[in-house]
């Protein structure tokens, strides 16, 4: 039994200013808690380290690769037989020294298949410290 035949239905409607008054309290609420952080810099003391200078130099076996692919073990010229063969001259370099270092100077231009043949011969000579060197560059 529907006694309101002609009349309309309302339709529905939100009521926005209570809900306008839930978010401004929630932004206040918000605005107060939140902590704002300042960003500085990082003030770092790097220490300074003095030391006096290794009397005793580590044993070094010079390894030097030109650009034709070329090996000069302590300024003695060797021609590449095989990594075997290069693994024999640098046990031949080191003499009675245990555990020498070996140390690379390469040239920039040289094929990356000659700096490993050198590293694989001072890992199948049992020498296990390998250092490349480095040509400082001089500031303008």
């Amino acid at each position: 039994m529907n006694f309101q035949r002609g009349r309309r239905r309302d339709e529905p409607e939100i009521n926005l200013i209570p809900m306008i008054d839930v978010l401004l309290v929630i932004l206040i609420f918000l605005m107060v808690t939140t902590t704002y952080s300042r960003f500085s810099q990082l003030q770092i003391n790097l220490p300074q380290a003095q030391g006096e200078k290794a009397i005793d130099k580590p044993t070094q076996i010079n390894v030097a690769i030109d650009l034709q692919g070329h090996y000069v073990i302590n300024s003695v010229p060797v021609g590449f037989r095989g990594v075997d063969a290069l693994s024999a001259d640098l046990h031949r370099a080191a003499g009675q020294t245990k555990d020498p270092t070996v140390v690379i100077n390469a040239d920039a231009k040289v094929p990356y298949q000659s700096v490993i043949n050198v590293m694989e011969a001072s890992r199948l000579a049992g020498y296990v410290h390998v250092t490349f060197a480095t040509q400082e560059t001089k500031d303008h």
